[in-house]
């Protein structure tokens, strides 16, 4: 009886040391006596990285790599044998001379090592993994902590971890770039390169094989010039080393956040964080971000911006090479010039802001040179096509200059870069005589509207209503007085009556022309009233897009107030979505939902304005005859200019259960509060409920908590409109549930931008996963801290509100 319990005392003492050396004096070196074995591991002294054998997902295979040591979902960071897999967990990984790392597979063959040409002999040669994640192979007694024979941050896989440097040195010749994993459960080579191009001046690209996918442009001192949103951070600065020795790019961090950028198998560059609160990576910034960002779409001297239809569309002086061809929405013979340059008589230059730059692989660059010689030194040489500065940094330094065709250009709408583009010197002069004619026009513009202004004035008496005619290219105004309207809708009769908002009651009517209109009349009983009306025609006006509804024109006479616009045949989304009498199969629910974002796309990034609608629902989507989604009801829109993103009022309008919370609750709206009211739309689309008016037996959450409920059970099947046929359309619905899921977050920072939106839609591409939506509570308790429980009435009306501060 003693021997047993002296046995157990021995087995539990034993354990105990072994406890005590794996966690408190875990080993972060390997010398030729040491080798580590499969299910063992080296720790960095920090305790941050750790090093051993592994098997990726459902494989059977093992590997070594490293990978975060701290964190629950693991993630490995880079792979020594990605090209032979081991096939059992008899493999070895040692240290031999002179100072080679190698591993050795259970029938005693090196299946990996490396085998480095900066290898020389090493008396005692170790093998040690930093906390920066970095395994380094150096002299045991070298004093000099950076005095490598070899590191892995030379020869990373597919993540690049803060200190990696992509680029190539040419003392030692070794080029490093991220290669993809072929699969989550793959980690040997896919089909993704990602690194700097050596011709010209240096790019990043993302390519296959030899085929570039993505080119993120050059360095212009910040960032690339195809990354506006690559601006300076708390998480992390940026850097780009280019000289006679060697070219790289590479980051360091500023916090003490969990940060890397991963090159994912389906060849998109992810920076991402990892989040403690969801234990999950969190993606900041991903190129390429959408369509527009696919290398060389356009063609040579073509432009690519998302907001545009078609999406690529020629410079300025240029035209389609192939019209038809172009026409069919094939862009990649490009653009051609309009007048040819002729370098004797002299050329000139228009001027593209806010643009990616041009490949830079057929360029010629100097760092010290202002721009206005290098536009000089451009206009000297006949084959020179454009110029820009090298450096943003300072007013602008240096000078890129390109020769031939000018290829994978890009426009944004903010951030970019000046590109100044050769022309033939008539496109100039035709330039100038444009803008004059342009300018004498809108003084002419402003001039007429102060006399009608004034006319009016004087003539209240004189009271009459204008409607635009849209079947003449050319708008003129049709003088009609209110009888008219009166007549053309029945004297506003109930049987013409097509519905009521918080504007008021609106009305179908024809005119004697056949032309069918709609007509809004504001309520006297509305709470909207002057500021509104004024709002919708100055702002809706200036908008063309075919997801946007046409305002023909307006009416006001006495006390009357009214709109006219075109007549939508089958009235708005909600008599479709909630009604089970009118269902919609799921591939017309999905062109409606397209439309929506392509519209409200528009509104964010290419009018004139930045513009919030401020009131995006179910009903304030029309439909024409083909259910083509147009948005209207502008009367609560707000513009704001190319440097405003988001602004705070007193008096909050818009409609219960489509409010962003920092707006229904502090008044901050913003375009991510579109994009929130754009995600309730996605779930009422794909649901067939109303978010605020649903009911559930097993919990008191509204739509969206109901929608993330199931998407954390794996359940958002279980959300879907039973008159929905699955067939062929599983995965569609589910992407598009994820998508809604985005958007209505609680917080606006980690709401996508609908630019981001319509590529989500549009494309397979991986997404990011979602946080918490906003007002993820119980229903009763969201009502007793709202600001006015009683707001939400029965038809869902706009409402306003005075919230204090």
């Amino acid at each position: 009886m003693g021997s047993r319990r002296a046995s157990i005392a021995f087995s539990i003492s034993l354990m105990l040391i072994i406890l005590t050396i794996s966690d408190g004096n875990a080993i972060d070196t390997i010398d030729m006596a040491v080798p580590i074995r499969d299910g063992e591991t080296l720790l960095s002294s920090g305790g941050k990285f750790e090093l051993g054998f592994f098997t990726p997902g459902s494989s059977n295979h093992r590997y070594v790599g490293i990978w975060y040591k701290k964190i629950s979902l693991l993630t490995v960071v880079w792979v020594a044998n990605r090209e032979i897999p081991l096939v059992d967990s008899s493999g070895v990984l040692k240290i031999t001379d002179p100072g080679i790392l190698s591993l050795i597979n259970g029938n005693g063959h090196v299946i990996w090592s490396t085998n480095s040409s900066r290898s020389t002999w090493v008396k005692n040669p170790v093998a040690q993994l930093l906390d920066s994640g970095n395994l380094v192979v150096r002299e045991k007694n070298d004093e000099n902590p950076e005095n490598f024979v070899w590191q892995s941050f030379d020869h990373p896989s597919d993540i690049r971890l803060p200190g990696v440097k992509l680029g190539w040195d040419l003392v030692t010749g070794i080029d490093s770039y991220l290669t993809s994993w072929e699969s989550s459960d793959d980690p040997s080579p896919g089909r993704y390169n990602y690194g700097i191009d050596r011709h010209g001046y240096p790019q990043l690209f993302i390519t296959t094989g030899s085929v570039v996918q993505y080119r993120f442009g050059p360095w212009n001192g910040v960032r690339f010039s195809g990354i506006p949103g690559m601006k300076a951070n708390q998480i992390y600065r940026p850097w780009f080393v280019f000289n006679q020795n060697q070219t790289y790019f590479t980051y360091e961090l500023l916090s003490s956040v969990i940060c890397h950028a991963v090159l994912t198998q389906y060849g998109q560059e992810q920076r991402v964080i990892w989040n403690n609160l969801t234990q999950e990576w969190d993606i900041y910034l991903a190129a390429p971000a959408d369509t527009c960002d696919t290398y060389a779409v356009c063609g040579a001297f073509g432009s690519r911006n998302i907001a545009n239809s078609p999406g690529c569309g020629c410079l300025k002086g240029f035209t389609p090479k192939s019209p038809k061809v172009w026409n069919s929405g094939n862009w990649s013979d490009g653009c051609i010039r309009l007048t040819q340059l002729d370098c004797k008589t002299g050329d000139g230059f228009i001027k593209h802001s806010n643009v990616k730059l041009p490949d830079t692989r057929h360029s010629w660059y100097n760092t010290s040179m202002t721009l206005n010689e290098c536009e000089k030194l451009c206009l000297q040489d006949c084959n020179c096509t454009a110029y820009s500065n090298l450096d943003v940094r300072g007013g602008g330094s240096g000078c890129l200059l390109w020769f031939g065709d000018l290829i994978d250009i890009r426009e944004f709408a903010d951030f970019g870069q000046d590109l100044y583009v050769r022309m033939a010197s008539s496109e100039l002069a035709g330039k100038k005589h444009s803008w004059i004619t342009v300018s004498t026009a809108l003084t002419a513009v402003v001039l007429l509207s102060i006399a009608i202004t004034l006319y009016f004035k004087k003539k209240r008496k004189k009271e009459e209503c204008s409607i635009i005619d849209n079947g003449k290219e050319e708008s003129e105004f049709l003088l009609l007085d209110f009888t008219i309207i009166a007549q053309a809708t029945g004297n506003f009769s109930d049987d013409n009556m097509l519905g009521e908002g918080g504007f008021g009651p609106v009305y179908k009517g024809i005119l004697k022309g056949g032309q069918e209109i709609a007509v809004k009349r504001l309520s006297k009983e509305s709470a909207q009233g002057l500021d509104e009306f004024k709002n919708e025609i100055t702002c809706i006006a200036k908008l063309q897009h075919r997801n946007l509804v046409k305002l023909l024109g307006y009416c006001i006479q006495a006390e009357e107030r009214m709109l006219i616009y075109e007549y939508m045949p089958n009235k708005s989304l909600d008599h479709f979505i909630f009604d089970q009498s009118m269902p919609l199969d799921w591939p017309k629910r999905f062109h409606i939902l397209n439309g929506i974002a392509r519209g409200i796309l528009y509104l964010h990034q290419d009018s004139r304005l930045r513009i919030v609608h401020r009131d995006l629902k179910a009903s304030n989507i029309l439909l024409d005859h083909d259910l083509n989604p147009k948005i209207s009801d502008f009367g609560m829109a707000r513009c704001f200019d190319g440097n405003e993103f988001e602004a705070k009022t007193r008096r909050v309008v818009g409609t219960y259960g489509y409010m962003s919370p920092e707006y229904a609750i502090d008044g901050i709206f913003s375009i991510k509060s579109d994009v929130f009211s754009f995600g309730v739309l996605v779930l009422e689309i794909v649901s067939g409920k109303k978010n605020m008016r649903f009911q559930h037996p097993d919990h008191h959450h509204n739509l969206l908590g109901h929608a993330w409920r199931l998407y954390k059970t794996g359940e958002s099947l279980k959300l879907i409109d039973s008159s929905i046929n699955l067939l062929n359309n599983t995965s569609q619905i589910l992407r598009s549930i994820h998508i809604g899921l985005l958007c209505v977050q609680h917080f606006p920072e980690d709401r996508p931008s609908m630019s981001a939106m319509v590529v989500m839609l549009s494309s397979d591409s991986e997404l990011p996963q979602p946080k918490q939506p906003g007002f993820f509570i119980p229903r009763n308790l969201w009502q007793v801290h709202s600001v006015s429980s009683k707001a939400e009435s029965v038809n869902e009306m706009t409402t306003t509100l005075v919230v204090g501060r």
